[in-house]
């Protein structure tokens, strides 16, 4: 660019004011270059760390830590102190955290929970647990076969849990993980304080890389918030309790709106008919649209939403051997109620169609 430029300007008699002007092209450029080489070049937080490097307790950010610990949430220094000794970095943590499978298209991503095996296993599972059901159903007010869908799904069905130690696993995140380190010191703070209260020892506590743990894989943060005792022995265990694991799920997606037997998606074609759609759509799963508005506008016949609730849009991606493009469906406020336990649009898809296999 530089090389046809310059001749043109050889030629030309500048003003101080178009000098002024051209050098200011000139330095904007040349920074937007810069900004885009950095952010190219940004290394990987994995890149950044040795396996098994020592954790840096003496930082800002551990003693603001340990101070809140103490101060706030009532633990000792000599336990704090006990805990984290020797506390070490888990490099593969962060390796996966940026190879998570939700990036994968939908077509790849069903077949990785949706199988023959998981669906026997449903079933299975529904009718070995059919009293527990009954009593959830009819205090939650939540379908059973999404329960199950999700649990197995989330641990196929408490066969894995995980086997990554949560402890560390918190710590390497708050520690090396700079975009989410925020996340994962609330996390850290939830998880000391859940394995307090139910008498739980945070280093024997195994779970995801990214700090789920239980057959229902909670995040600490949600344990304490939605995890419910429901075997009646005054704890809420995630990892051996069925009534609890199963009770919590529902009050999770009740607390969100969950509705029994309500309508959870639509089908709506494969194309979008109004720039509303498509920005509705482009905007992500809180951008809502009415439902008599989605009715007219895609010409299809579809559900009234209970209590008047909105709808959004969802796009999964077809296999090149069907055709490809995308299959767009409405999601109900059902729909939304699993996207709170798990943000993606295809992790609550292939909920709701292996809860459709289970049932049927």
């Amino acid at each position: 660019m530089n090389i046809q430029f310059v001749p043109v300007l050889q030629k030309t008699r500048k003003s101080p004011f178009a000098e002024t002007i051209i050098a200011v092209l000139f330095f904007l450029l040349a920074g937007l270059g810069a900004a885009v080489s950095t952010a190219a070049e940004q290394p990987a937080p994995a890149d950044l760390v040795v396996d098994n490097q020592p954790v840096d307790l003496a930082s800002k950010a551990y003693q603001d830590l340990f101070r809140e610990l103490e101060e706030v949430h009532g633990f000792s220094r000599e336990l704090l102190t006990k805990l984290f000794n020797n506390l070490r970095i888990d490099r593969k943590v962060l390796q996966l955290m940026d190879r998570q499978a939700e990036a994968k298209p939908y077509y790849q991503y069903r077949p990785l929970h949706i199988t023959p095996a998981t669906i026997a296993l449903g079933k299975q599972s529904l009718a070995l647990h059919r009293a527990i059901f009954d009593r959830i159903e009819e205090e939650f007010g939540v379908d059973r076969e999404f329960i199950v869908a999700i649990w197995g799904i989330e641990s196929r069905f408490g066969m894995n849990q995980g086997n990554f130690k949560i402890f560390q696993t918190l710590n390497t995140l708050f520690a090396a993980y700079p975009r989410r380190s925020e996340f994962f010191r609330t996390e850290l703070i939830n998880f000391l304080i859940l394995c307090r209260d139910n008498d739980m020892d945070p280093k024997s506590v195994k779970g995801s890389y990214a700090g789920a743990f239980g057959q229902a894989q909670f995040m600490p943060s949600s344990f304490n918030k939605y995890s419910v005792d429901f075997d009646g022995d005054n704890k809420r265990d995630l990892i051996n309790s069925m009534p609890d694991i199963f009770a919590s799920i529902a009050n999770y997606l009740k607390v969100f709106g969950w509705k029994l037997h309500a309508p959870v998606y639509a089908d709506i074609g494969g194309s979008l008919k109004s720039e509303e759609l498509t920005a509705a759509y482009n905007n992500g799963r809180k951008a809502m649209i009415d439902w008599d508005i989605l009715a007219k506008t895609q010409q299809v016949p579809i559900p009234m939403p209970p209590d008047q609730g909105q709808l959004n849009i969802i796009g999964l991606e077809l296999s090149p051997q069907e055709g490809g493009g995308l299959r767009f469906i409405a999601g109900y406020p059902n729909f939304q109620a699993i996207t709170e336990y798990n943000r993606s649009g295809k992790y609550a898809m292939a909920v709701t169609e292996m809860a459709e296999a289970i049932k049927n």
